[in-house]
């Protein structure tokens, strides 16, 4: 399978390079740094590219059998994962192929005996104006998504604490919050990489959002 790779530098971007890598998927990996892309894995499935996301078109992702959207942005600039979105969906409406792949954010998660969304959790953190943009632009980004009905895609949200790491066994969930029997709510790069991976070899979810935590 072709698999095109937005932001394949980046600590998700890059751990989905690498399983798809290993899955024997040929992967074009896209991202702004010539330098970072060399850190990438050596691999005759490996293809680098240095490109702005937001130049593409929709010729430059023909080729792809699923494009993932790994694109991360500081939070001063967060809008552009809404940008970055609206952008792909308006480069393959009223189609089935590609598929869109994209990593969301834990904020739109709900979470608590009322439902509430975690994104207000977040908000409580002494330090959140620094980086509270980012998850409450993923949330506006999730909630466009869902008014796209001609455009094949599909979302994943990790749980609370999104980090650096290999795979562990997973929990799959869909609108909540996910914690595991340790009451931990956290999800590596390499369980996000396997999963959606999985989700992209045997398709389960179609224009929706699931979640994925640690076990």
């Amino acid at each position: 399978m072709k698999i095109t790779v937005i932001g394949a530098t980046g600590m998700a971007g890059s751990a989905v390079v690498e399983e798809a890598l290993h899955r024997g998927h040929q992967v074009t990996a896209l991202a702004r740094s010539a330098e970072k892309l060399t850190a990438l894995p050596e691999d005759f499935n490996l293809t680098t590219q240095v490109q702005d996301a937001f130049a593409l078109t929709a010729a430059d992702l023909a080729d792809a059998d699923v494009i993932v959207d790994a694109f991360a942005t500081a939070p001063d600039e967060a809008y552009l994962h809404i940008d970055l979105a609206t952008k792909l969906v308006s480069l393959l409406r009223g189609t089935d192929h590609p598929r869109l792949v994209f990593i969301l954010g834990a904020g739109s998660l709900q979470t608590g005996e009322d439902k509430h969304l975690f994104v207000n959790d977040i908000a409580k953190d002494p330090n959140a104006a620094g980086f509270i943009n980012i998850p409450q632009s993923q949330l506006k980004e999730l909630n466009f998504l869902r008014d796209v009905d001609n455009v094949n895609w599909v979302g994943v949200s990790p749980a609370a604490n999104f980090h650096p790491g290999d795979a562990v066994p997973a929990l799959l969930g869909v609108d909540n919050l996910l914690f595991n029997a340790q009451k931990e709510s956290g999800t590596s790069a390499g369980t996000m990489a396997v999963t959606i991976l999985d989700e992209i070899e045997n398709p389960q979810h179609h224009q929706t959002r699931f979640t994925v935590a640690d076990k």
